[in-house]
Order: structure tokens, then C-alpha cells, then sequence
């Protein structure tokens, strides 16, 4: 994915994930490994329902993956949109950066 090409409304979809403590934890959580949805459940004091509506959001954002295996689904950290965010915050510091030459 080249940064260029992408929408604003990208970009806005990654930190509008970003912006919720609950999905931040969610992405801690699967930073250190896969994790079914029902174990991000579990340790999160909201329903199942909830954790599956914040798991669409880090998903449309390219945050997280999920695989569905008979009963189970697991979700799997996407790196593409931190590296959105990565690329689209250090376009910002490298024109502040030559604005400041």
C-alpha cells in the first residue's frame, strides 16, 4: 500500500479506531498473538456483541484480520493500517521539518 494513493477517509477510518481505549486494548491484545473473540471477550467487562462491533471497526480500518474456524473466530493484527498511520504522520513531520530548513 503507497501512502499517496490512499483517501483521507483512510487514513480517518485508522485513527477513529485508534481513538477508542477499547480498541486500542483489543490491538494490545493481539499484538502479542492471535486471539479468539471470546477470549477478547472475556477479559473486558462488555458483551460479546460489543467486542465483535469493535472488531468490525479495527478490521474497515486494516487494524485487524479475522479467520472463522467452525464456531470460532479469531482475530489476527493487521499491520497496513499502523503503517498508514506511520506513513501519513511522518509526511506531516517531514514537510514541518523543511518548513523549519
Amino acid at each position: 500500500m503507497v501512502v499517496d494513493e490512499l483517501s483521507d477517509r483512510d487514513v480517518g477510518d485508522v485513527f477513529h479506531a485508534l481513538a477508542d481505549a477499547t480498541r486500542r486494548g483489543i490491538l494490545d491484545d493481539i499484538s502479542r498473538g492471535p486471539s479468539t473473540v471470546a477470549e477478547l471477550a472475556a477479559s473486558r467487562p462488555i458483551t460479546l456483541a460489543a467486542v465483535l462491533q469493535h472488531i468490525q471497526v479495527l478490521e474497515k480500518a486494516g487494524l485487524a484480520t479475522t479467520s472463522k474456524v467452525g464456531r470460532s473466530r479469531t482475530c489476527h493484527i493487521d499491520r497496513g493500517g499502523l503503517e498508514l498511520a506511520e506513513g501519513w504522520i511522518a509526511d506531516r513531520r517531514r514537510s514541518r521539518v523543511e518548513q523549519l530548513d
